[in-house]
């Protein structure tokens, strides 16, 4: 039984990572990845400020990886990372709108305070 269970897994891995592994693939892990370096960066800057942190830089490996998860998500013409990845497209630039609406605010007020 054991080596029945060994035998299916091995025969698993190898379609997945083998036989079904193409460029899109390729692809797909690259977006993944992104979207990994994008927890590495926010998890320094908290780790640095001492506190949690949101780093500009997460918003632009999010909407990277966002974009390269979608485009393997319409090639494999799968409606789960179609509907999820274009959701987040929305979610990162608006989050991304609302940094440069507070830092635009943050100057004026620099601006104003100083005469």
């Amino acid at each position: 039984m054991l080596i029945q269970f060994s035998q299916s897994i091995d025969g698993f891995l190898h379609d997945v990572f083998v036989t079904n592994f193409t460029w899109w693939a390729v692809i797909g892990i690259f977006g993944q990845l992104l979207f990994m370096a994008r927890f590495v960066v926010q998890w320094i800057a908290s780790e640095r400020a001492g506190r949690s942190v949101v780093p500009l830089a997460f918003w632009f490996f999010s909407i990277g990886g966002a974009a390269i998860v979608l485009a393997y998500g319409i090639h494999r013409r799968d409606p789960v990372i179609i509907l999820g990845q274009t959701l987040s497209f929305f979610i990162y630039f608006r989050n991304l709108a609302l940094i440069a609406k507070e830092r635009r605010q943050r100057g004026r007020v620099g601006i104003e305070g100083g005469d």
